[in-house]
């Protein structure tokens, strides 16, 4: 199936989306670069072979281990506010199975992405490499550490919920940077929040709407 008329309500419901939420985020509409990476990158290759059909469903979806992959709207969001380029380097937490980080590959020179779960992180790596995702390198490491060997990086996205915006992460966010990250406590409010770092390397911490994410895991 190619999935053609679901694909097509997918990308309504995202326009959707961001009209609702224009004014408290400030994305009037979707940028067309985005809009053309959320129809080309095959969502329904990167969730459970049952679940297919349901990929383009405005809703998160299990993908095992206790992790989810993202509702559309929110990884076309999360993804504009990056506001990337082709010569962006750019560090992902959470890489799931790998949804995030194609749509990441397609806008920026390099993605770094970093997943705690091993069983995820091996399966990610092979399903990027063998779609040819070529500029994505992944790892299985604790994500509130971030990558420093890679550091400084333009863009982070992380896409677990941490208690407080790991210290770490704003270190490695290049001067002119920006972060997103879900932060809050599991089952309990938590808040989308746009990090920002000027030239001067001055942070300022953005919260734009509610969202619900599974937690973010720290090694102990």
């Amino acid at each position: 199936m190619t999935f053609e008329r679901e694909r097509e309500q997918m990308i309504a419901d995202i326009e959707s989306g961001f009209a609702f939420t224009r004014t408290m985020t400030g994305r009037n509409h979707l940028d067309p670069r985005v809009m053309e990476v959320i129809r080309k990158v095959p969502r329904e290759d990167f969730v459970p072979g049952d679940m297919r059909a349901s990929a383009f469903r405005d809703g998160a979806l299990p993908v095992g281990h206790g992790q989810t992959i993202s509702q559309p709207y929110i990884v076309a969001l999360m993804t504009d506010l990056l506001e990337l380029t082709d010569t962006s380097i750019v560090l992902e937490i959470g890489t799931g199975t790998g949804y995030q980080a194609a749509i990441l590959s397609q806008l920026a020179q390099q993605v770094y992405s970093i997943e705690r779960i091993p069983e995820l992180a091996r399966a990610a790596q092979q399903r990027l490499s063998g779609m040819g995702y070529e500029n994505v390198e992944t790892r299985c490491s604790d994500g509130y550490l971030g990558w420093p060997e890679k550091a400084p990086f333009d863009g982070i996205v992380v896409t677990a919920a941490a208690a407080e915006i790991p210290a770490a992460l704003i270190a490695q966010l290049k001067p002119g940077g920006r972060m997103v990250i879900p932060v809050g406590l599991p089952h309990g409010r938590q808040q989308l929040v746009l990090v920002t770092k000027d030239r001067q390397g001055e942070t300022d911490a953005r919260d734009l709407i509610g969202v619900a994410f599974v937690p973010m895991v720290e090694d102990t």
